[in-house]
Formats: C-alpha cells, structure tokens, sequence
C-alpha cells in the first residue's frame, strides 16, 4: 500500500470529486425535460395579456429581440393606445413573460397567449422600443457578450491548469511509491 502525502491525497480527491460532480451535471442535464419548441412565425403578432388582468388584451408582439446566442432575449409589445391609437413599442425582457400553447397538435391551428408578469403601471415603465434604445443595448449586448467569451476562456485554462498540476502530483505519488 502506498503512502501518499497530504497534498498528493489531497489533489487526488479534488480530482474525483471535480470528476463525479461533472459527471453528475451531466446527467442531470441529460434527464431535465425539453423547453419545448415555438414557432416565432406565430408568436408574431400574438395577443398580449396582463398577469393582473389575464382576461384583458392589452397588445400584440411586435418583434422577437434574439442576443448572441439565438436565444430569445426580449419581446417588443405593441400596447398602451385606444383603437391603435397611441400605441407604444416596449421591451420586455425575458423573465418577465410567459407564453401559453394553445391547439399545439397543428401548426396550423397553433395559438399563443403572451402573459406578462406585471400589472400596466410596471408595462408602461418598460423601455420604449426606439433607434436610441436599439443602438444602447445592441452595445451593451455586444460587449457582455464579449466579458461573458473571456471569462469563459480564462476559467477554463485555470481549469485545466489545476487538473494537470493535480493529475501531475498524483502521478508522481505512484512513481515515487
């Protein structure tokens, strides 16, 4: 039997237990249920409804606001105006929106109902959908996007420094012994 010592024992339990928790992540992950699948072709133009007032039709979706990674980001509702007029465009972020499958055995029957999670007073607080709104968080978009790229990358050569200095330790502990 070999001796090992306290950081040779301990790089060789980080490394198992960095193994089985990646190893769990990944099974979970493989037994979470399906998100499901939306036609945006659909959801254009849906109607609108309050989570305070759900039998209410308050607006439409206008546009569907995609970020990097062509995951839904944010819906432009159209709302707010009287006979459509005065209506506004706004922004609401992901989060802040359920949508609700109707008839979803055909494409050709498929319904969407939008309900936003807020009452009017918080819809009309929502950021209006403008040019100076489209061009502020297409940077801001742009450049999380970036951070998120780099640190991403930074972790990951951390990551694989540690595990081939841990894989390097254990190593020698079984050479030596």
């Amino acid at each position: 039997m070999q001796n090992l010592s306290w950081k040779q024992t301990l790089g060789v339990a980080t490394l198992a237990a960095g193994s089985m928790m990646m190893s769990q992540a990944a099974t979970a992950q493989e037994t979470q249920d399906p998100q499901g699948l939306y036609s945006a072709d659909e959801l254009m133009d849906a109607d609108v409804f309050l989570s305070s007032k759900p039998d209410e039709d308050v607006g439409d979706v206008e546009d569907i606001l995609l970020g990097e990674d062509m995951s839904v980001q944010a819906l432009v509702v159209e709302a707010g105006g009287v006979l459509d007029m005065g209506d506004k465009n706004f922004v609401v972020q992901k989060g802040d929106f359920t949508v609700e499958t109707n008839h979803d055995e055909s494409l050709d029957d498929i319904e969407y109902r939008i309900v936003l999670d807020m009452d009017e007073s918080a819809l009309k607080q929502q950021p209006e959908y403008t040019n100076d709104w489209w061009r502020n968080a297409k940077t801001q978009a742009a450049e999380a996007w970036e951070n998120t790229k780099q640190g991403a990358s930074s972790a990951w050569e951390d990551t694989k420094a540690a595990t081939s200095d841990l894989l390097n330790d254990a190593s020698d502990a079984i050479d030596n012994n």
